[in-house]
């Protein structure tokens, strides 16, 4: 087995997806669940929601292998402002393949380039992608 770590291009339709899900209008919560096509090794789209609660989404995820989310999520202030983060998530639950873990770990940058995001966060358990979870996240960024 190489110990290279392999970095994945980001497929150009999703690439153009990503541009115009970040200028989306809408107000309700969306995301884009994204995969590691193997063979080719490519970030590819997996499947686009909306109207989508992150409990929602938890329940669309694989339970032992890797994915790539955004997530656009409106999110209420303490102080009642309320605004619209996209937030990039990393799902890397126990029990993964090693080598699909490293291949996803590697290509993370790559993609979080492409999508042009700032918040970005990883979980090993997907039990933690609650609302809660995302809002102590966010917290971080005032």
């Amino acid at each position: 087995m190489s110990s290279s770590l392999v970095v994945c291009e980001v497929d150009e339709s999703l690439k153009a997806k990503l541009r115009k899900f970040r200028f989306r209008k809408e107000t309700n919560n969306a995301a884009i669940l994204m995969k590691i096509d193997m063979e080719k090794q490519i970030v590819i789209l997996e499947e686009e929601y909306e109207d989508i609660s992150l409990d929602e989404l938890r329940d669309e995820l694989p339970e032992r292998q890797p994915r790539f989310m955004v997530y656009s999520y409106k999110y209420v202030h303490a102080d009642g402002r309320v605004s619209y983060p996209l937030c990039f998530i990393f799902s890397s639950p126990m029990g993964c393949k090693p080598e699909q873990q490293m291949m996803y770990a590697g290509s993370k940058n790559r993609l979080v380039q492409a999508a042009e995001l700032t918040k970005v966060f990883e979980t090993r358990n997907t039990d933690d992608l609650t609302e809660e979870w995302l809002k102590n996240q966010l917290g971080f960024f005032g």
